[in-house]
């Protein structure tokens, strides 16, 4: 009988994480979608331009947790080894949610254009085996707005 309960909370908490997972793909995509036209480049310095510029520092920050299930299925993956699939998804979306908030941040300045984006990745809240909890992603650069000058 507890079999049957753990499997049915395994269950359950992988068809929720499942659900919760899609929907913030969804709306990342909508997102990246609204925000193409704000370029970001890992290219330390902009080409040389005639219009004037203000570089002004933007950033996006996003802290994701893992879900139960998938700390599980990398328990279990680490028994055999091998790719944990499930949190290459949650760093997925914590990279892409980081870079859409900055982006969000450099249009709110004016900005169309992002140089030497960085991304910076960190666990939090580390248990006692040395599993995380949940992984932080800050996504920064410099956005040029047009039109301005220092």
């Amino acid at each position: 009988m507890d079999i049957l309960i753990l499997l049915g909370l395994l269950t359950t908490g992988y068809v929720f994480g499942r659900i919760a997972e899609k929907r913030h793909f969804i709306s990342i995509r909508t997102r990246e979608e609204e925000y193409r036209d704000v370029l970001a480049f890992s290219a330390r310095f902009p080409p040389p331009s005639s219009t004037p510029t203000t570089p002004v520092l933007v950033g996006g920050n996003v802290v994701v947790a893992v879900d139960y299930f998938k700390m599980t299925a990398a328990a279990l993956r680490n028994l055999i080894g091998g790719r944990v699939t499930s949190f290459e998804t949650l760093v997925e979306r914590a990279r892409r949610e980081a870079i859409l908030r900055m982006k969000e941040e450099a249009r709110a300045h004016g900005a169309t254009q992002i140089f030497n984006v960085k991304l910076e990745t960190s666990s939090i809240g580390q248990g006692t085996s040395g599993q995380s909890f949940s992984v932080e992603v800050y996504a920064y650069g410099t956005a040029l707005v047009a039109g301005k000058t220092d």
